[in-house]
């Protein structure tokens, strides 16, 4: 594994934010302030224990697990609008999204081979790591919250990589920006719930990515059932564009939740 790889993470800001939308009617609580967190900030004020993962093809990763009570003084929930958006919990997207890249790789429809990719919502960070382990040399987290960053993504990271790299890195960017021309790949899982974050989100995606031959590959649920995303909604967004083509990967429909499918978006 080469060790010039980078990593690099970061919270909300108006580059790589919350993704809320203030046009709409009842604008949602701002995000936290822009932060950029360094590989040396993880919180010393939370236990960050891990457990194996197993995934497909003999593959294993290890998931952290923290609470959001430790964390952010919150009882344990899923979403707090303006406060907390989930990045605790390890999304089942997560996963589909691993499993989905794996299959391509496998058939050759991608590599990650000396691509810059960066993970969008990560939370606990396992499909950039899986990134990195297929040979990205450089992988940047962004999550809403500093916090998850702090004591769960960079814990998890090192957990995952402790055998695989050394040293670890992680490269300093401006205001949230990073100082190339885009990424290869932007990954992304469980980040499409909301409709009032879809536009800025999609046009984040857009200033990020590389141009040509940049790809998106995102995890969801054909309907967030209560909030009212879902890959419908946010590819009729994009169809209407016209600037991304969509292609489905894969599909999960295991009787068990709501149909999970991966997509993906390409320049």
């Amino acid at each position: 594994m080469a060790t010039n790889s980078t990593f690099q993470l970061f919270s909300s800001s108006s580059g790589v934010s919350g993704f809320f939308d203030s046009s709409t009617e009842t604008p949602l609580p701002p995000p936290p302030p822009p932060v950029e967190v360094l590989s040396s900030e993880v919180s010393l004020n939370v236990i960050c224990s891990v457990e194996p993962v197993n995934l497909e093809d003999g593959l294993t990763l290890l998931k952290g697990r923290v609470s959001t009570k430790e964390v952010f003084g919150l009882p344990n929930s899923d979403l707090v609008p303006g406060v907390y958006e989930g990045g605790l919990k390890l999304w089942e997207g997560s996963l589909d999204l691993i499993k989905a890249l794996q299959a391509e790789v496998q058939n050759g429809h991608l590599s990650f081979s000396g691509k810059r990719v960066l993970e969008l919502g990560c939370g606990h960070g396992l499909p950039g790591i899986f990134a990195f382990l297929e040979g990205a040399s450089a992988v940047h987290f962004q999550d809403f919250n500093a916090e998850v960053l702090q004591s769960l993504t960079i814990p998890n990271v090192n957990a995952n990589l402790s055998e695989k790299l050394s040293p670890f890195y992680i490269k300093r960017c401006n205001s949230g920006h990073s100082p190339h021309s885009g990424y290869d790949i932007v990954l992304m899982a469980e980040t499409i719930y909301s409709i009032s974050a879809q536009h800025n989100l999609y046009s984040l995606i857009k200033k990020c990515l590389s141009h040509p031959g940049g790809a998106v590959y995102m995890a969801a649920k054909k309907h967030y059932f209560g909030v009212g995303g879902g890959t419908r909604q946010f590819l009729s967004m994009v169809e209407k564009d016209g600037v991304m083509a969509a292609s489905l990967v894969a599909e999960v429909a295991d009787g068990s939740s709501n149909v999970r499918e991966v997509w993906k978006l390409s320049i």
